[in-house]
């Protein structure tokens, strides 16, 4: 970790700047391996209120914590809890995203899940081995969409994709698209 200071004044002590840089350690051990580089501090006075910034570069976007008081000390701690609550963050959503979720780990681990629920549905193989649920994709209602005919329908689905839901604009009823292998079409309407 490189610390950057800019506009510190002369009531940033030596013994602060040792707090700052060992507190922003501890920090960077969150990142480390995750591209962290360098750690910018700016320190400002303006009106007897100490603005303190420090930005931490993390997968080539910064992150910031501010604080500001009428001391110091304090105006540190504030910047440094703001970032430490970011960076926090930023790991559990880089965990959520990378990490399998429960169940895939079980069935890895030989558990196999219940097939009595209601909602469960037949798992699927993946090309590497793997088992996995297939997708459900919900159609969303409330959205405020223009209704169509089956000709806009029609071109919308020639743009891209297999099937097409939508509101009818003659009959006023949720009706779907689809393309059938042949190149026909089939319309399901509600």
């Amino acid at each position: 970790m490189k610390l950057i200071y800019s506009d510190k004044t002369r009531e940033f002590t030596p013994e602060l700047e040792e707090k700052v840089t060992s507190k922003l350690r501890k920090l960077s051990k969150f990142v480390e391996r995750r591209g962290e580089r360098e750690v910018h501090l700016t320190h400002q006075v303006e009106r007897h209120l100490h603005r303190v910034e420090i930005v931490m570069t993390i997968y080539d976007h910064g992150v910031v914590g501010e604080g500001i008081d009428a001391d110091l000390p304090t105006a540190v701690n504030h910047a440094i809890e703001k970032l430490e609550k970011q960076l926090l963050k930023m790991r559990e959503r880089w965990r959520d995203t990378h990490r399998h979720s429960k169940e895939a780990r079980s069935n890895k681990e030989g558990f196999s899940s219940t097939a009595s629920e209601p909602d469960s549905a037949p798992e699927q193989s993946a090309p590497n081995g793997a088992l996995r649920k297939p997708k459900v994709y919900r159609v969303n209602y409330t959205e405020d969409r223009k209704p169509m005919t089956l000709d806009e329908a029609m071109l919308e689905l020639e743009k891209d994709g297999d099937y097409v839901v939508y509101r009818d604009a003659e009959r006023d009823c949720l009706s779907v698209l689809f393309r059938r292998p042949d190149g026909n079409f089939d319309l399901i309407e509600s």
